[in-house]
């Protein structure tokens, strides 16, 4: 029987007038996306168009919250108190899980977004917050969280379901977390570089840093990010390569 995997992308993330990325493109391709909120990309209409284009393509659902960012991408750091930021997190989850309801479908899972994500990772307390709010929602859901993360321990703490999950088309420092945009290095860049930096790391077990450091791991879902120029030829290279290298595609709520 072959190993399954999940393959998913950050969808939903044009707002108003402003396009970004071939979501229809993506959702044919890939078995689950994270549909942004509202917070930092995506509006009501684009949140209904790319539901409704997830469940004809039988794509997993998931919310995909951030800090109030709209300007900033959701990329940039905030400093919210914890009781505010698990109500934002729960008003987005609530925003996606009722325009999903509307068509016919649901939310399965959440990945906190950018920056949130980010200090998620290596912060405890901020981690427990998310967490929290997700149980708060709905305890059935599932957390999408990077490997080896503070998320990762708070989501299981918190009695959640958790997918570990890898990223494409990112670098890794040697603590295992992702290396900051504003440094060298932090993309890897092209279809065939992103596809051999995934079956390495899934060969080896392990997250692989710039540095070339093992930090061993069970990856059960691979993220590539849909605002990149180069999302869609990516995401089909790692769909076939990993067809190839004998692993069953699925959506998250297979894996967990």
């Amino acid at each position: 029987m072959a190993e399954r995997i999940n393959l998913n992308a950050d969808l939903g993330e044009s707002f108003g007038a402003w396009r970004m990325g071939d979501d229809a493109a993506m959702l044919e391709i890939v078995k689950s996306a994270n549909v942004a909120c509202g917070f930092h990309a995506g509006d009501p209409l684009v949140m209904r168009q790319t539901v409704a284009t997830a469940k004809r393509c039988g794509v997993s659902l998931g919310a995909h919250p951030s800090f109030p960012d709209l300007q900033g991408f959701g990329r940039r750091r905030m400093d919210v108190p914890a009781v505010e930021l698990e109500a934002m997190l729960i008003y987005q989850i609530g925003a996606l899980a009722g325009i999903a309801r509307a068509e016919g479908t649901a939310v399965t899972h959440v990945k906190p977004h950018g920056a949130l994500n980010n200090m998620a990772c290596t912060d405890a307390k901020l981690a427990a917050t998310v967490a929290r709010a997700v149980r708060a929602f709905d305890r059935d859901l599932i957390l999408l969280a990077p490997a080896l993360s503070q998320l990762v321990i708070a989501g299981r703490e918190a009695g959640l379901r958790v997918v570990e999950e890898i990223f494409a088309d990112r670098a890794y420092l040697d603590d295992g977390n992702l290396v900051p945009r504003s440094q060298p290095g932090a993309m890897v860049h092209g279809a065939e570089a992103c596809l051999r930096h995934v079956l390495d790391m899934l060969e080896a077990g392990a997250l692989i840093s710039i540095h070339g450091k093992r930090l061993s791991v069970k990856a059960q879902s691979i993220c590539v990010h849909g605002d990149d120029a180069e999302a869609v030829a990516t995401a089909r290279a790692l769909r076939d390569g990993l067809r190839q290298a004998g692993y069953a595609l699925v959506a998250i709520p297979e894996l967990a």
